[in-house]
């Protein structure tokens, strides 16, 4: 089946509609460097950068299905005391440019990726009426990409937009888990010693709290309520758009690598990124989880 992309950003949503066997035919995205990087991953497809509240759709190409991962920082709960001020109503308005292409094309399936918070959205039921008066039934789906595949508890919405009479609920797998041993290289990287001077006295507090519970090896989060570490046999947390795991290792700490940030996320080890740590981790933390992606797609068709 043909794909596009709204929103395509670090290239998650089209990452796993290929694991899926589709073909991603159109992307776009307003920022520079993620189109670039998603041309590179994804050559065959046609690709646009431009805000998509100003988009001519007649000039996106056929497809079967829609894939659009509109702006989540209007809606999260990272937002703290910011969410829902007026300052995030441009955000949280580019979820109207999936009502606008479906108007426009009908492909038989839309999915849409969000934070859960969407669906508290105050505009969030004018935009479901409006999707149903296109034709489409809508089925929230709340996953955790740890739960189909990726090495990472990460919780996001996924509508499934569907012509059909009822609710398309999907019959999703659950798999085992994957620990975020599973990806970490102890061999490799730029490690520091943990008691090197200039250290925070915030970082020292969280190293030993993380020792105690769970021995020389496991994860810190520099920010988020994580003060006692993490195991690195259970999946890690939520990648984020900016460098926020470090590994410690016996007396010696580092972060997580652009590498490592990949296959937290699920994306295959072939998938070019940038050699600018700070814009590969960007680019990353602002992605869809692929695996899960795929799992989801395949379990449409099958529905």
């Amino acid at each position: 089946m043909k794909v596009i992309d709204l929103f395509a950003g670090g290239g998650g949503f089209s990452t796993g509609a290929v694991m899926a066997g589709h073909e991603v035919v159109w992307a776009a995205n307003h920022w520079p460097d993620a189109v670039e990087w998603h041309s590179k991953n994804h050559p065959g497809a046609m690709h646009v950068c431009q805000d998509l509240h100003q988009a001519d759709w007649s000039q996106v190409p056929d497809h079967d299905i829609m894939l659009a991962s509109p702006c989540c920082q209007g809606h999260s709960k990272a937002r703290g005391k910011a969410k829902g001020n007026p300052q995030h109503d441009a955000s949280r308005s580019t979820a109207w440019a999936v009502v606008s292409a479906a108007e426009y094309h009908r492909p038989s399936v839309v999915i849409v990726e969000n934070v859960p918070e969407f669906l508290d959205w105050q505009l969030y039921r004018p935009w479901e009426l409006a999707m149903q008066a296109l034709g489409y039934t809508v089925a929230p789906h709340v996953i955790d990409a740890a739960d189909l595949g990726a090495p990472q508890n990460r919780i996001r919405m996924f509508l499934v937009l569907t012509q059909t009479k009822a609710p398309l609920l999907l019959n999703l797998p659950r798999y085992d888990h994957k620990p975020a041993s599973s990806f970490i290289d102890f061999e490799a990287g730029n490690w520091q010693p943990i008691n090197k001077p200039g250290r925070a006295e915030a970082t020292l507090e969280r190293v030993a709290n993380g020792r105690s519970v769970h021995g020389d090896r496991f994860l810190i989060s520099y920010y988020g309520n994580t003060k006692t570490g993490r195991s690195i046999h259970r999946p890690i947390g939520t990648i984020t758009t900016r460098d926020r795991w470090a590994i410690v290792d016996g007396d010696r700490m580092r972060m997580l690598s652009r590498f490592e940030c990949r296959d937290a996320m699920s994306f295959p080890d072939t998938y070019l990124m940038p050699e600018n740590h700070r814009l590969a981790v960007h680019l990353m933390g602002n992605a869809v989880c692929p695996a899960p992606v795929a799992e989801i797609l395949q379990a449409v068709e099958a529905a």
